[in-house]
């Protein structure tokens, strides 16, 4: 049976195109190609007008915002399209919020679905329920990828090589060793920190005097350094 309607052609059809990090659409482009190419199969099915959502390149789908996205939703609202290209259901949406809040819309206004593997339409009962298990897999792969993560970092925690931020006075010398600042400005700075804080055992005085003294920390972050006064030594009294 045809699914799509002479009205729903007469509409537009939206093809959206996402990836999740910036990463992606600088290296994944055989992704970005697949995606674009549902212009042509647009056409194919017979649409004349194709618009092109592509603002959310380089933006999660897990809940944050997605101007791309909400371009959509509002030209679904007010009846502007007539069917939704996308590759797969995990670029529309990764929570169950946004996929359903999509399907309701698309089936009040009759806005067809299609990916890679075929058309849905909203309305219709069957067509529903896989939409809804194709919706349901893709957050379970977003919740799958969070765990096996935190699984990892805690295993790299337990073998002591887990380094998420070098302590001020330190830099990274190698994978997984650290060592003090070659600076010895920094080094002349940590030590009179901690030489102030044993000779007056009161942290806010110690600052204070730090601050005074004009020293700067420098604590390197990957490629980029921050300077900080009162919070640099608090975090160098506190920590170590």
């Amino acid at each position: 049976m045809n699914k799509i309607s002479a009205d729903q052609l007469a509409k537009r059809a939206c093809v959206y195109i996402r990836q999740s990090t910036p990463g992606q659409v600088q290296n994944n482009l055989e992704s970005q190609r697949l995606q674009y190419a549902l212009v042509d199969r647009a056409r194919q099915l017979g649409w004349a007008e194709v618009d092109v959502v592509d603002e959310d390149l380089g933006c999660t789908a897990s809940g944050i915002h997605r101007p791309g996205f909400e371009r959509m939703l509002g030209s679904v609202c007010e009846g502007k399209i007539g069917a939704i290209f996308s590759i797969e259901a995990s670029r529309l949406a990764r929570t169950g919020r946004e996929w359903h809040t999509l399907l309701e819309f698309c089936g009040v206004v009759g806005v067809l679905l299609i990916d890679a593997d075929g058309i849905y339409d909203p309305r219709q009962i069957n067509d529903r329920l896989v939409l809804g298990m194709k919706g349901t897999i893709s957050e379970m792969e977003v919740a799958t990828f969070r765990q096996r993560a935190q699984s990892a970092l805690e295993q790299k925690a337990k073998r002591g090589e887990l380094f998420r931020r070098v302590a001020i006075g330190y830099v990274r010398s190698g994978k997984d060793r650290i060592e003090k600042d070659p600076d010895e400005r920094v080094r002349s700075a940590i030590n009179l920190v901690f030489s102030k804080f044993t000779e007056l055992r009161l942290l806010g005085v110690c600052i204070a005097g730090y601050v005074n003294s004009r020293f700067n920390f420098r604590q390197r972050s990957r490629a980029r350094e921050s300077r900080g006064r009162f919070r640099g030594a608090h975090r160098v009294i506190i920590h170590c």
